[in-house]
């Protein structure tokens, strides 16, 4: 069975740390930074829990061209077609003791994003699709729209995006969003209200810790809860979401199909919601950590490859018990370098790197600077070739959070890609 999500890709963040104190001038908590998680949120999220769950999954989103698109497409790991958008959101929590302090939006406020007959060929060929609605455009595109009615959907709505089209297999608002839409607070009668006006087979609106109430035209059907401790329900919509369209997928009865889901989700916030979920940035990392071994990481462009990288990434290995490069992907290396650049794509890149002996890892970053991989990685050591001062280095401080250190390997002059480059213009 393939599955195909589709919908708006986010980007989540936490930022963790301690508070201990208030500021001086509003009684407002402190918070001491000790690390960073981002994830890709909306519907990119949807398609890692369905790909966790063994489902064979694609994503069908928009993503911008920028730091933020580039961060977001290094954090999926799922099959992706996506198309352009302006902006993507940001969501970051300021987080202590696993409760959230604030939230931050930014981004996101621009064009509809754009549609190509890629991602309408992959939602035509799905054998089932779960649209996730969040509310940034995509799921108003009337090509996509048009695609939607061929195809079987579970359809989880957001109240800024549009209705479902018509016919949907089910539809999965919260209350919230069931009220916002159909103007009642009452789930029985939001539900038969949606039922109608959306011409879809069967909705269910989802009550969190009351559990779920399931309409499909006769007497509705309510599904308890499990109680669980919800220290973060951040996800847990997503968590119904992809487990209601693999069972109906399945050939489940909606009934089934929603009593499993309401059962994956309180087992999914049992587990910490999203933050169970976090996997090691690397498992090469997993395993040295586990065993008590030094991490060492070092960053950069490494576009042609030449002696002077091989002697540096040899020099940085020999400080640890595993190396990761943190590679600056190709949006990054053009910033960074100009149009021309990069020679070599960072596919080609990664692979010839793996092929080294010193290297045992290789983690693509889209932005300019390594500070946010740097704080998924961790790493114990943090080396840089060339004529710096480690102190006047940006990343020192940065490792510093966890007790890192940073070191500078020597340089080798007469090695460099721009030179290289030059000599053959």
């Amino acid at each position: 069975m393939k599955l195909v999500v589709v919908g708006d890709a986010l980007l989540d963040v936490d930022v963790e740390g301690t508070v201990e104190r208030l500021c001086p001038d509003a009684p407002a908590p402190v918070l001491d930074v000790v690390g960073e998680h981002a994830r890709a949120g909306g519907a990119a999220l949807a398609a890692t829990m369905a790909a966790r769950d063994g489902v064979d999954v694609m994503l069908v989103s928009a993503l911008s061209e920028d730091s933020v698109g580039e961060r977001v497409r290094s954090l999926i790991d799922v099959p992706l077609v996506f198309g352009r958008a302006d902006s993507i959101p940001v969501k970051t929590r300021l987080r202590c003791g696993g409760t959230s302090l604030a939230r931050v939006d930014r981004g996101g406020a621009a064009g509809a994003p754009r549609v190509t007959d890629d991602m309408l060929d992959v939602v035509l060929s799905a054998d089932f699709v779960l649209a996730s609605d969040y509310g940034r455009g995509l799921l108003r595109d009337e090509r996509l729209r048009s695609v939607l009615t061929r195809v079987p959907v579970v359809w989880d709505p957001h109240p800024r995006g549009p209705a479902p089209v018509p016919g949907v297999r089910l539809a999965t608002p919260n209350l919230p969003e069931a009220t916002a839409f159909s103007g009642t607070a009452d789930p029985d009668a939001a539900a038969s209200e949606l039922l109608s006006r959306w011409g879809a087979r069967a909705v269910v609106v989802t009550m969190g810790s009351k559990g779920a109430l399931l309409h499909c035209g006769g007497t509705p059907v309510a599904v308890p809860a499990p109680a669980v401790p919800v220290a973060d329900p951040c996800g847990a919509g997503d968590r119904f979401a992809v487990a209601a369209a693999v069972r109906l997928a399945g050939g489940a009865a909606p009934d089934d199909a929603v009593a499993d889901a309401v059962g994956a989700a309180a087992e999914f916030l049992a587990r910490g919601g999203v933050s169970g979920m976090r996997a090691p940035l690397s498992s090469t990392v997993d395993s040295v950590r586990r065993r008590g071994g030094t991490v060492v990481a070092t960053g950069g462009c490494f576009d042609v490859l030449h002696p002077g990288h091989v002697r540096m990434l040899a020099a940085a290995r020999a400080l640890g018990d595993c190396l990761v490069v943190c590679l600056n992907s190709d949006l990054s290396v053009r910033r960074l370098k100009g149009e021309g650049r990069p020679v070599n794509g960072q596919d080609e890149r990664v692979e010839v790197l793996r092929a080294l002996e010193s290297v045992d890892d290789v983690v693509v970053f889209g932005e300019d600077t390594p500070e946010h991989v740097l704080g998924r990685l961790r790493p114990d050591i943090w080396v840089k070739g060339g004529d710096y001062t480690a102190e006047l280095l940006p990343e020192t401080a940065v490792v510093r959070r966890w007790g890192g250190r940073t070191v500078v390997v020597p340089y080798h002059r007469g090695h460099s890609t721009t030179e290289i480059l030059s000599r053959r213009a």
